[in-house]
């Protein structure tokens, strides 16, 4: 392999950086995001009931254009779900405000597709049938539908499943299906919730490297989708992103945010990749940050 360049920026460069995308409106606006939760508890002696509040995000400000792919990274209870639910329109800011698109996102929107950790299939629908299931709900004729359920099938590298119901898959075949699925209607916005978390080490370099092929091969003219990937593993949001976003818990914030300049496209050596020095030494200037900011960090929520 040649020689790989890295770069990294600091937060308020990657917004500033003279790019074609950074010219343009963003899609995606998170202004002066804060997300409140009540956590009601058992009631008191006196009959009072005893509630509290968790702040899953603190002041929030980060704009994303159309055919990034952005990774949030951090440690349970950083508010990363609750950023992908707010795009989806499944939770509305206490504070603040959430754009998509020029204005506030709101259900259903079917241009968008969500894929979570676990595969979510319906064990009484074949592989074929959960594939179809987005598409039902967008209207579309019964041989259309299994024509492109198909179609998705192949290209995550599952034809002659279709028929097989989900106790029949392995689990990395099941996450096939939810990506097949998830990307079946074309939609422009991804939103992925540690979507290959609970794999095995090389069904998920496979899965990883499956979804990055399909992605890169659709960054073309209208067809450029933006990708928001959620994800506990710093070495994995390197690896597949264009720009990391490091998130601190209680409250979740954002500690970093960072252009990951590697080469594209990079679905054919992941495997090399992650043993490059460039890699190493973009993941190691991540990690310094974050467990800087870790350990720097004053008081968090207030009961």
């Amino acid at each position: 392999m040649g020689t790989l360049t890295s770069r990294t920026e600091s937060r308020a460069d990657v917004q500033a950086a003279p790019s074609a995308a950074a010219t343009a409106s963003p899609l995606i606006s998170f202004r002066g995001v804060r997300q409140v939760f009540r956590l009601s508890g058992r009631g008191s002696e006196d009959g009072s009931s005893d509630s509290r509040e968790l702040v899953a995000l603190q002041d929030v400000n980060v704009d994303i254009h159309a055919g990034q792919f952005v990774a949030l990274v951090g440690a349970s209870g950083c508010g990363k779900t609750t950023m992908l639910n707010m795009l989806a329109g499944l939770v509305e800011p206490t504070h603040g405000e959430v754009v998509l698109d020029g204005r506030s996102p709101r259900l259903p929107n079917m241009d968008i597709g969500y894929m979570f950790a676990r595969d979510a299939l319906l064990p009484w629908r074949s592989a074929r049938r959960n594939v179809e299931l987005p598409l039902e709900t967008r209207g579309w004729g019964r041989g259309r539908r299994q024509e492109r359920a198909r179609e998705m099938l192949e290209l995550v590298g599952l034809k002659g499943r279709e028929s097989q119901y989900r106790l029949q898959l392995s689990q990395g075949m099941r996450q096939r299906v939810a990506l097949a699925r998830t990307l079946a209607s074309d939609p422009s916005l991804l939103l992925m919730d540690e979507p290959f978390a609970a794999l095995d080490a090389r069904t998920k370099l496979t899965l990883q490297a499956e979804f990055l092929r399909i992605w890169e091969h659709n960054q073309d003219g209208d067809r450029r989708k933006t990708v928001i990937f959620v994800t506990h593993d710093l070495q994995e949001a390197v690896l597949l992103a264009d720009r990391v976003i490091v998130m601190l818990p209680h409250p979740g914030r954002i500690a970093e945010d960072r252009v990951i300049d590697l080469p594209r496209p990079r679905a054919e050596i992941l495997g090399e990749l992650q043993f490059t020095e460039e890699f190493q030494n973009i993941t190691h200037g991540l990690f310094e940050r974050l467990e800087g900011a870790i350990g720097g960090r004053g008081p968090g929520t207030a009961n």
